[in-house]
């Protein structure tokens, strides 16, 4: 007859076995849209889109408010004109020409087929997807903690699971105090 410790160990074992598989397709969509939204920084799974804006006419580079306008326009926050040639304001990545009050600019933004896989990763509580990012993060809090039944206490496997554990937290500590 079996005792509890090692139906315990068969049941853990079974549901990390089975909630493993569940969870295989959202791990690989997790990890991979965790890799673009680490490098979303560069120019990485992006391409370029030409924007143009009409705003108000003579706008000049001397004065802060009206910089800051055609800086909304282009969507950038802190603008700096670069040079100008005659009506013509030049900053990163687009011109302001304040004859004509049109603002030309260039973006680099993801791939449309990406972007709802980085959507996963800026969940909030108000959307419906929180649910499944908490079921998620449940599952993967399970799997942890389950893998510790994989082996019997004592033994050599156990103890360098063990150990490993301890050394994934000391790295992920360190990695959080050094950010």
């Amino acid at each position: 007859m079996e005792n509890t410790a090692t139906k315990l160990r068969k049941l853990m074992r079974d549901l990390h076995n089975k909630i493993g598989y569940f969870i295989v397709g959202l791990v690989i969509i997790y990890s991979l849209s965790g890799v673009v939204q680490t490098y979303r920084d560069t120019s990485f799974l992006k391409h370029e889109i030409a924007h143009e804006k009409n705003i108000e006419k003579g706008l000049v580079s001397d004065s802060a408010t009206q910089v800051a306008k055609i800086g909304k326009a282009a969507n950038q926050k802190e603008l700096k004109i670069t040079k100008s040639e005659g009506t013509v304001l030049y900053f990163k990545d687009g011109s302001y020409d304040a004859s004509t009050g049109v603002v030309k600019f260039t973006t680099k933004e993801l791939y449309e087929w990406v972007k709802p896989f980085t959507e996963l990763h800026k969940s909030n509580s108000k959307g419906v997807i929180h649910y499944f990012t908490i079921l998620f993060a449940i599952a993967l809090f399970f799997m942890s903690v389950s893998a510790f039944w994989m082996f019997k206490p004592g033994t050599k496997a156990f103890s360098s699971g063990v150990i490993l554990t301890v050394l994934g937290i000391i790295a992920s500590i360190i990695l959080v105090l050094a950010n």
